[in-house]
């Protein structure tokens, strides 16, 4: 927060300006920003494109891609069911411009086989598109994996990391990996910014082009007056995930073993696979509750959702758990908690005493 507020009312200069101190001061700030946005997944600061986070970044990447897709005459794309829809979206954008979009299934345990994916690749296969860490049920998925079948493709590999970056480390440095979503708010920075990492390859840079025009900033992929304050904001937030990114981990990790160890008598039934999940998400189902009665019932203890944040005011079945397989009373009933290692000591029990109560409400 301070230095968000430093420089938003003491330095409030624009990085574009050149003919002044002010400007340049803040073209200081937002090279080191990139710099430390590029360290934490390998990157060259060059490669890093400041957008308003990773939904604009999915949609530079995969809208971005048609033109060249259309010139070369490569208009396969593959990508997974289980994707956010900040990608699911302009993938039916292109859809309908004709492209040709395979969307691989997840097993059951919530990931994506690397070897599904290898299928169903083909010579015109442009753009293979997979989420890093999936944002309903916290499942890795096996982006390393997939980043080494690709190894001799063309095809351009994007990642959407808002879930993972600054959190799963090694996976996203892959060189292999062209291109790279991020949003601040995931590793505790402002909201309103984020991050296209845009690899070169073979010294060549994918060949996305804008979507919006005036300007020339970021390489001409982004116009508009950078904000500086939520750019500095994404930096620092960038350069403590990484340092203390297994520190952090570990404290999620501990709060997870105590949720887990306190709802385990209820029976509850995991929404993806246990051993493959980040340590800072839990979707789970509880046998005889249905989840907006849960919200209801545990308002004053914890905040819970039942989808993705982003979907949330407007339930409709999670395509997530859809895709899994899993039977649709157990998705009617499945809740997803997120903590953080900011996120104060909870009453587990008491959260799973009401969730009992509700059960044997429902029951009778």
């Amino acid at each position: 927060m301070d230095e968000v507020l430093k420089w938003t009312a003491e330095e409030y200069g624009n990085a574009g300006s050149r003919t002044h101190s002010y400007g340049q001061t803040a073209k200081t700030r937002v090279k080191q920003a990139r710099e430390q946005v590029a360290k934490v997944v390998d990157a060259a600061p060059e490669e890093v494109i400041f957008t308003s986070g990773a939904t604009e970044s999915n949609n530079l990447s995969i809208l971005g891609l048609a033109a060249y897709g259309e010139s070369v005459g490569r208009r396969h794309i593959v990508s997974t069911q289980i994707e956010h829809k900040a990608v699911l979206e302009p993938l039916g954008v292109l859809a309908r411009r004709g492209f040709e979009v395979t969307l691989v299934s997840p097993t059951a345990g919530g990931f994506v086989e690397p070897e599904a994916i290898r299928t169903v690749v083909r010579d015109d296969t442009l753009l293979v598109s997979t989420m890093a860490v999936n944002n309903e049920t916290g499942v890795v998925q096996p982006i390393a994996e997939i980043a080494e079948l690709l190894a001799e493709h063309e095809a351009y590999f994007h990642v959407d990391a808002a879930q993972a970056f600054g959190k799963v480390m090694e996976p996203l440095r892959s060189r292999r990996i062209d291109l790279l979503s991020i949003s601040a708010h995931k590793i505790y920075g402002p909201k309103g910014i984020g991050a296209l990492v845009n690899r070169r390859r073979r010294f060549n840079r994918p060949p996305i082009e804008p979507l919006q025009y005036g300007g020339g900033q970021e390489r001409g992929l982004r116009p508009g007056t950078l904000p500086v304050a939520l750019v500095a904001g994404l930096g620092l937030a960038a350069s403590l995930a990484a340092r203390d990114s297994q520190k952090r981990d570990e404290q999620c990790a501990a709060v997870k073993r105590d949720a887990v160890s306190a709802l385990q008598p209820l029976g509850i039934e995991l929404n993806g696979d246990g051993d493959r999940s980040v340590s800072h998400v839990l979707n789970f189902s509880v046998p005889g509750v249905d989840s907006e009665a849960a919200i209801v019932a545990l308002k004053d203890l914890v905040a819970i959702s039942n989808g993705s944040a982003c979907t949330s005011q407007k339930y409709e079945p999670s395509h997530v758990l859809t895709a899994s397989g899993i039977p649709s009373q157990r998705i009617a009933g499945a809740v997803r908690l997120s903590w953080s290692h900011l996120t104060p000591s909870v009453d587990w029990s008491e959260m799973a005493s009401r969730l009992e109560g509700l059960r044997r409400e429902t029951a009778h």
